[in-house]
């Protein structure tokens, strides 16, 4: 273990042997932090906080501070980190909330860039990239590979589905379907097309990602058909894709309005 000797480290903050923390970092009583973890200089740790392996938590970064919200009373919550996610300098992560899931909770292989914001009862999922200044407010969901454009903020209890862009200065207030590249502010947020190229590079295939586009059409661009009309149609001409079938589920099991208003140059 490399600890600098002016950081302070709690008696019951428990590090792995292979962690190392730089200068004048904090770490307080029932963080966990497991093997290969490097810890930024100055950088914040408040538990109950518990991150995996082979993380980088960037200086001056505030990881596992109380949530901020009005009706928290000092409850023991918790902030879940998992494996090789990097937290770049001065952002912040909060935990959960009683009332809420009581734990937030990110996945693996994350980016987080500087002075992004994770607000408390957060489910992030693995893959996901929030670019500079953006914000989430409480109780977010962000499916797999999502990326958030920089100085973008996300309205609590939002959903955001899986392999989404989210364009940059945008204003998210309703749930984000998967798959598709939207960018707005919000009333005017707009789903622009297809992520072609995030699913490419995810290694979908030709095939549904062509059924994917086929579905946008039907349920983005197919003026005269109502919402429940477009999905009805959708499962019934693209059968047999698990993508289209998760899209027309995203719907379905949305408490909020979804983004529908689609671009016309696209």
């Amino acid at each position: 273990m490399t600890i600098h000797p002016t950081a302070i480290i709690d008696p019951g903050a428990e590090l792995d042997s292979s962690v190392s923390v730089g200068p004048y970092a904090i770490i307080g009583k029932g963080v966990r932090i497991d093997a290969d973890t490097q810890i930024g200089p100055h950088a914040f740790l408040s538990g109950p906080l518990i991150i995996g392996k082979a993380n980088n938590i960037g200086a001056f970064s505030c990881v596992g501070a109380p949530p901020q919200d009005i009706k928290y009373k000092g409850e023991e919550t918790l902030l879940k980190l998992g494996d090789n996610n990097i937290i770049r300098e001065y952002c912040s992560i909060h935990r959960g909330t009683p009332s809420g899931h009581g734990v937030t909770t990110i996945g693996s292989n994350c980016m987080l860039m500087a002075y992004s914001h994770v607000a408390h009862d957060c489910t992030i999922g693995n893959h996901v990239i929030l670019v500079n200044n953006a914000t989430l407010g409480g109780h977010v969901e962000i499916g797999d590979r999502v990326t958030v454009g920089g100085m973008t903020a996300v309205h609590q209890f939002s959903r955001i589905g899986e392999y989404s862009f989210i364009g940059g200065m945008s204003g998210i207030s309703m749930d984000v379907p998967p798959y598709v590249i939207v960018a707005g502010i919000r009333n005017d947020m707009q789903v622009r097309g297809i992520n072609k190229i995030g699913l490419k590079r995810a290694g979908f295939s030709n095939d549904d990602i062509r059924n994917l586009g086929r579905a946008f059409t039907l349920i983005f661009k197919t003026r005269d058909l109502l919402l429940q009309e477009a999905l009805e149609k959708v499962k019934k001409e693209i059968p047999d894709c698990a993508p289209v079938a998760r899209l027309v589920e995203f719907f379905n099991v949305s408490n909020r309005n979804v983004v529908r208003l689609s671009s016309d140059d696209e």
